[in-house]
C-alpha cells in the first residue's frame, strides 16, 4: 500500500529522473544557441579567393569528365556499375540479405569503437562511406584532360570534401558522441557546445577549435625554460644567448634562426626535448633569434630586412660577444630558405662571417611544392596579396588555417569530435599549445615569398633579387648539412634535398630523419624514437637515394653534433651572457616571444 500511495503521489523512478536530467540538458543547449548566433554576426570576413578552389577548376574538371563519357562511355558505365554493385552489397549485409563480411581493417583510427564493425547499421554506414569515397577519389584519378597540377589540386579539394562528411563528423552518426552523451544524460552534449560557443567567441566567429589546453602552459613557466639571456634587441628581433652548461665551450659560437611564422620555442619546449637546451649540454655558446609579431606598422617589411636586421645582425653581434671570427648558422623551415639567401648575399659582398650553415626541413628549390601547391596557384597567392595589402599583414589565421588543411582530420575534425560532440576539454599538450601560438607575416615579405621564391622559383632558376644583387642557389659555398623529414607536408624531403644539390658547397651532408615536420626535428636522443637515413652520394635523385641510404637508429642530433664539432674550433672558457656592451636586457625567453603583435611585453 506504501508502494502504490507512493506511485499514486507522482514518485519518479531512476530512469524518469534521468530522462529529467536529459530534458533539462536539451533546455540548456538552447540557451546557448543565442550566444553562438551572436558570434556568427561578428564573423571575420574571408575573401571568397581564400575560402576554396574557383569555379575554373571545377569547370575544367566537368569539361573533363563529360569529355571522357562522350569519348568512352564503357569505362564510365563500368565504373557507376561498379559502385552500383558495391553500395548493393552493403545493403544487403545490413539487412542480413547476404553473408555479412565484417568490414576489412584500415587502421583508420576515426573507426575504432567496435560497433563499426559489430552494429549493422554503424557497419553500413561505415562502409557506404568507404565506397563513397574511393569513388570520389578514382574519379579524379580517371579524369582525362587534366593537367598533373590541375588534378593534384582537384584531388586535395575533393579530399577536404570527403574528409568533412565523414560519419563521425556527425552525431547521428558517431556512436561514441551517442553513447557518451546517454551516459551523462546529455551533459556531454551541453558541455560541447559550450566549448564550441568559447572557440568562436574567441576566434571572433570562425570556427577554429583550441588544439591545447591553454592554461596548462606558460612560457617562460613551463615552457621555453632554458636559462639565458636577451643580449640585443631591435625592431624585428630579440637575440637570446643562453647561459653555458659546460666549463669549456667550443670556439665558434652557434646562431639559430627559428621561422617567423611560428615562436622560436618549438626548439625549447621542455627541459627533456629541447634541442637548444641539449645543444647548449654539448659544449657550445648558443644564440637564438625570437622574432617580433608583427602589425600593420610592418607592412614594408621584406625579406631583405629580415636578411639585415635580422640574419646579419645576429651574426655580427654574436661575433661581437665572444669575439669568434666566424660563426656557424641553423635555419629552420622559411628561415632556412633565407639563411641560405643570407649565404647567397655574403659571398656576392664577400663577407665570410659563417664557418657551416645547417637547413632543417628548409625548401630552396621549389620546382616541386608538394601538398601546398594547391595554396600556390594565382587564385590563391592574389587572394592572399589583395589581404595582405589591405591590411598591411598576412594575419597568423590564414596560415594557420592552411596548415590545419593539410592534416584536416588530425588538426580540425579529431579536436572537434573531442571538444565539441564529446564534451571534452582540449589535452594538455605541449606541441599543441606552440601550434596554436602563431605570427602574422608583414605584408611585403609575405607576397615576395609566395610570388619570387613559392611560385617563380627564381631562387633556384634564373636569380632572385635582394638588396641590390641577384641571388643564385649555386652561391651558397659554405659548409653544409641538411636535415629533411620523411612525412614532411609542408616541405617535401625530395624538395629540400633537390635544394641541396643545387647549392655550390663542396661540403654537403644530408640526413633524413623519420617522422615529419616538427616531430622529424624535435626528436631528442633520450626518447630513441625515430631513425635516421644516410648517403654520401648527393649526384642520385631522391629516389635512389633512399634506396641506397644506410638507416640508423635514433636521433639525428648526435650524428649532427660530431658534424658541427669539426667545424667549431677549439674549446675556450665558457661565456657567460652578454659583454660590457652588450648588458642583460631580459632573461630569456625575452619579451617579444609573449607579447602581441608588434609589441614587447
Amino acid at each position: 500500500m506504501a508502494t502504490e500511495g507512493a506511485q499514486g503521489a507522482g514518485a519518479v523512478g531512476p530512469e524518469g529522473r534521468r530522462w529529467e536530467a536529459l530534458e533539462a540538458n536539451l533546455r540548456r543547449v538552447e540557451g546557448l544557441v543565442g550566444r553562438l548566433a551572436a558570434t556568427q554576426a561578428r564573423r571575420r570576413r574571408v575573401p571568397p579567393a581564400l575560402q576554396g578552389p574557383g569555379p575554373e577548376l571545377w569547370a575544367r574538371a566537368a569539361t573533363a569528365w563529360a569529355t571522357e563519357a562522350l569519348a568512352n562511355p564503357a569505362a564510365l558505365i563500368e565504373r557507376q556499375a561498379g559502385y552500383w554493385a558495391e553500395s548493393l552489397r552493403a545493403f544487403a549485409q545490413a539487412q542480413g540479405a547476404a553473408p555479412e563480411e565484417a568490414p576489412a581493417p584500415t587502421g583508420d583510427k576515426r573507426f575504432r569503437n567496435p560497433l563499426w564493425e559489430s552494429n549493422p547499421w554503424f557497419a553500413y554506414v561505415r562502409r557506404q562511406y568507404e565506397i563513397n569515397a574511393e569513388a570520389a577519389m578514382a574519379a579524379v584519378a580517371a579524369a582525362e584532360g587534366l593537367d598533373e597540377r590541375d588534378r593534384r589540386k582537384l584531388g586535395f579539394y575533393v579530399r577536404q570534401v570527403v574528409d568533412m562528411l565523414a560519419p563521425t563528423n556527425f552525431l547521428a552518426t558517431n556512436p561514441d558522441a551517442l553513447q557518451k552523451a546517454l551516459e551523462t544524460d546529455g551533459e556531454s552534449l551541453v558541455a560541447g557546445l559550450q566549448n564550441l560557443v568559447a572557440d568562436l567567441e574567441r576566434s571572433g566567429g570562425e570556427p577554429l577549435v583550441r588544439l591545447a589546453d591553454e592554461g596548462a602552459f606558460r612560457v617562460g613557466g613551463n615552457l621555453a625554460t632554458t636559462p639565458g639571456a636577451v643580449v640585443f634587441r631591435n625592431r624585428l628581433m630579440e637575440l637570446i644567448q643562453y647561459a653555458p652548461r659546460t666549463e669549456r665551450v667550443r670556439e665558434v659560437p652557434l646562431v639559430i634562426v627559428p621561422p617567423w611564422i611560428n615562436k622560436f620555442y618549438v626548439l625549447d619546449m621542455k627541459a627533456q626535448n629541447s634541442l637548444i637546451r641539449w645543444v647548449v649540454e654539448q659544449g657550445y655558446t648558443v644564440f637564438v633569434v625570437s622574432w617580433v609579431n608583427p602589425d600593420a606598422s610592418f607592412r614594408d617589411v621584406s625579406l631583405g630586412t629580415y636578411v639585415e636586421e635580422g640574419f646579419l645582425a645576429a651574426f655580427r653581434e654574436a661575433r661581437a660577444i665572444t669575439g669568434a671570427d666566424k660563426v656557424n648558422a641553423v635555419g629552420y623551415c622559411i628561415a632556412g630558405t633565407t639563411l641560405a639567401l643570407t649565404l647567397a648575399l655574403m659571398r656576392k659582398r664577400k663577407v665570410k662571417d659563417v664557418a657551416s650553415a645547417t637547413f632543417l626541413t628548409t625548401l630552396t628549390d621549389f620546382s616541386d611544392q608538394g601538398e601546398m601547391a594547391v595554396f600556390l596557384d594565382d587564385d590563391f597567392v592574389d587572394g592572399i596579396e589583395a589581404e595582405a595589402e589591405a591590411e598591411g599583414i598576412l594575419d597568423s589565421f590564414y596560415m594557420s588555417r592552411t596548415f590545419s588543411y593539410l592534416r584536416a582530420n588530425d588538426l580540425i575534425y579529431g579536436p572537434a569530435i573531442r571538444s565539441y560532440m564529446m564534451g571534452e576539454p582540449p589535452p594538455a599538450f605541449d606541441l599543441l599549445y606552440w601550434n596554436g601560438d602563431s605570427t602574422n607575416l608583414p605584408a611585403a615579405m609575405a607576397i615576395e615569398y609566395l610570388r619570387g621564391l613559392c611560385q617563380e622559383d627564381r631562387f633556384a632558376r634564373g636569380g632572385f633579387p635582394l638588396l641590390g644583387e641577384t641571388l643564385h642557389l649555386s652561391d651558397v659555398r659554405v659548409p653544409l648539412l641538411a636535415v629533411a623529414c620523411e612525412t614532411d607536408h609542408i616541405a617535401a624531403w625530395g624538395a629540400s634535398y633537390r635544394g641541396v644539390q643545387r647549392m655550390g658547397s663542396a661540403d654537403r651532408t644530408f640526413v633524413l630523419s623519420e617522422s615529419g615536420h616538427i616531430a622529424g626535428i624535435v626528436n631528442p636522443p633520450s626518447k630513441g624514437k625515430y631513425g635516421h637515413w644516410t648517403n654520401p652520394d648527393l649526384s642520385l635523385p631522391p629516389d635512389r637515394w633512399k634506396a641506397g641510404a644506410e638507416r640508423h637508429e635514433g636521433s639525428w642530433w648526435p650524428r649532427w653534433e660530431e658534424w658541427l664539432r669539426g667545424r667549431s674550433g677549439r674549446k675556450v672558457e665558457a661565456r657567460p651572457p652578454g659583454d660590457d656592451r652588450h648588458p642583460v636586457l631580459a632573461p630569456a625567453p625575452g619579451t617579444y616571444v609573449t607579447a602581441g603583435p608588434g609589441r614587447a611585453a
